[in-house]
């Protein structure tokens, strides 16, 4: 369905207190909604925070392994100059770049999906699986929260933590995306704070473990946001963390240097229960193009930036959290 019709999908469902699960590409012009049992039939499967749509049946698991054919640092490079040089400009102060990459698994889509550990996993049909470590926004009751997460690096680096924290890069980028997901929160909500400012959690990336820095912002929504939600979760689109600021003439920019089509990655999905909404944004994303697949990666551009370091980032990205 298109937007308008997703809008419409979510504001009634979510009126009626009916529970639904829903997806978004990143152009914002596909969509798809369902009842929990629906997607299910559709073979569809998701599992956000332990809310999930399949029954507790045994399967086998196995260590998952990748290997991946990454573009060439010179093809990243062309792409990496034309985000560069509009930064230089002035056209925007972050720009989130990303890629596909050829990679060739041991396990079936299906089994990354019940294999991998997150605390957000779809499996959409043979299309697609995500398995993403970034709330986009989640409400319960008045209460919306974001989860902006900017910052990774190599937990086995000696004082990776501090390095991370203090690294200018990072922090600037990191800043710009609080300020630019507030921004977004207070186009609905009221007393939107900032309640936690770059803590650390660590993530298992099966080959190694990465150090990621996130924060939360939280608002009050309007008495009657129910009848609402939809709008509120579009006007908040596309997601901060993976476009950029000012986000208009950033995601102008993105089109004009990257060299893929995002699709479905970095959208985002959610899953209402009937009283509590949980969104993700769609990154840790793996594509089955006609028997191919493709690792979907990326990350945030600054002045501050340094174009193997991106590159670097951006291969770093390419696992699959075993559980």
């Amino acid at each position: 369905m298109n937007c308008t019709q997703l809008i419409r999908a979510i504001n009634k469902a979510y009126s009626q207190n009916q529970p639904f699960f829903f997806m978004v590409d990143f152009d914002l012009q596909n969509g798809r909604f369902f009842t929990p049992k629906e997607a299910y039939v559709q073979g569809i499967l998701f599992n956000f925070n332990q809310t999930r749509n399949y029954p507790d049946i045994p399967f086998s698991k196995k260590e998952i392994t990748i290997k991946s054919r990454p573009i060439s640092f010179d093809s990243y490079k062309e792409s990496y100059n034309i985000v560069s040089q509009n930064i230089a400009r002035g056209n925007s102060y972050l720009v989130n770049l990303t890629a596909s990459t050829p990679i060739v698994c041991n396990a079936s889509l299906t089994e990354i999906f019940h294999g991998s550990a997150a605390p957000y996993r779809l499996l959409y049909q043979n299309h697609f699986v995500v398995f993403s470590p970034e709330t986009f926004v989640r409400v319960e009751e008045q209460s919306i929260y974001t989860h902006p997460m900017k910052g990774t690096i190599d937990a086995s680096i000696h004082n990776a933590e501090q390095l991370l924290l203090s690294n200018p890069k990072e922090m600037a980028e990191h800043a710009t995306t609080v300020d630019l997901l507030r921004n977004d929160l207070s186009r609905h909500a009221v007393r939107v704070k900032v309640d936690r400012f770059r803590y650390v959690e660590t993530i298992n990336s099966g080959k190694k473990k990465l150090l990621q820095v996130s924060s939360q912002i939280s608002g009050t929504l309007p008495i009657n946001y129910k009848h609402r939600m939809g709008n509120i979760l579009f006007d908040m689109l596309p997601a901060g963390s993976i476009s950029g600021a000012p986000k208009k003439r950033t995601i102008e920019i993105i089109k004009e240097a990257e060299t893929h089509q995002r699709g479905y990655y970095t959208g985002i999905a959610g899953v209402f229960d009937g009283k509590k909404l949980d969104t993700c944004v769609l990154i840790r994303f793996i594509e089955n193009q006609q028997g191919r697949l493709v690792y979907k990666s990326g990350g945030g551009i600054t002045s501050l930036s340094h174009e193997k370091e991106e590159y670097n980032e951006l291969i770093d990205k390419i696992y699959v959290p075993n559980c």
